[in-house]
């Protein structure tokens, strides 16, 4: 294992187990509201404490981009965290939540790990090393046909301007494809598009931090990521699609005809 990647999975176990003792207490939490459906508990902020320390002890030059405290130096190197990704799940005690830490050098994603604490699964990735879940090799699914695929999403839940867009393509592909979900965490939605448990995916309104680490998962596993349009700005904009080769190619398709300027970029 890269030494980069050793110290992210270092990190992502440590919040892990403070996440998973936390979940047995989830009364006693307290829960600020960030905005319309959107909330922060004293476990995201511990979490990424916990994972800020580890990284930065080991890599004390290194930058850091996180959901909850925002950036921190500036170098080469950026970790991007989310420490708790579905906190809603977490709180309402829906087991689907994860942490996320990805790696840039130089604007290139090198090193992700999405660890899900309640199922102990470990997706990992290098560049150019391919992508695992619990040290066994990944690779997105083969099927070729839309009409055969479950398809990965998230719906719009804090900003809602391309709502009307976001419908048309749901009610499309309910009709185009083997089914849709939601469950509620982008960092695993990716993650399990890697693994092949989906065969795409696709949401609006991401944040880098929900993206970064399972962006590079899927790529390693020899699927494809884009933003909506097919172009490379997903982590800028938010907008991601990504699948097996044949059924992203089949998700922008459809997906397509209904983007508005706000979605295209």
């Amino acid at each position: 294992m890269h030494p980069m990647l050793n110290i992210a999975v270092k990190a992502a176990r440590r919040a892990g187990n403070l996440i998973h003792r936390a979940a047995d207490n989830l009364d006693h939490l307290t829960v600020t509201k960030k905005s319309h459906a959107d909330y922060v508990s004293e476990v995201d902020r511990a979490a990424e404490r916990i994972i800020i320390e580890t990284l930065l002890e080991a890599y004390p030059g290194h930058a850091i981009l996180a959901e909850e405290s925002g950036t921190q130096g500036q170098s080469e190197y950026v970790w991007i965290i989310d420490p708790l990704d579905g906190t809603t799940n977490f709180l309402h005690g829906v087991p689907q939540y994860a942490v996320s830490i990805g790696l840039q050098h130089n604007g290139v994603l090198t090193q992700s790990v999405v660890y899900d604490p309640t199922k102990n699964d470990l997706f990992t990735a290098t560049r150019g090393r391919g992508a695992f879940l619990n040290d066994k090799r990944i690779r997105v699914s083969k099927r070729k046909e839309m009409i055969d695929s479950l398809i990965g999403t998230g719906f719009p839940y804090t900003r809602f301007e391309h709502m009307d867009a976001y419908m048309a393509i749901f009610r499309e592909l309910m009709q185009k494809s083997a089914g849709l979900r939601r469950p509620g965490a982008a960092s695993l939605d990716l993650a399990w598009t890697a693994a092949g448990r989906y065969d795409g995916f696709f949401e609006t309104g991401l944040k880098p931090w929900d993206i970064a680490a399972g962006a590079l998962l899927i790529s390693e596993a020899g699927g494809i990521v884009t933003d909506l349009a097919g172009n490379q700005d997903y982590l800028a904009s938010g907008h991601v699609c990504a699948g097996n080769p044949h059924i992203h190619e089949q998700l922008l398709q459809v997906i397509g005809p209904h983007l508005t300027p706000g979605l295209k970029g």
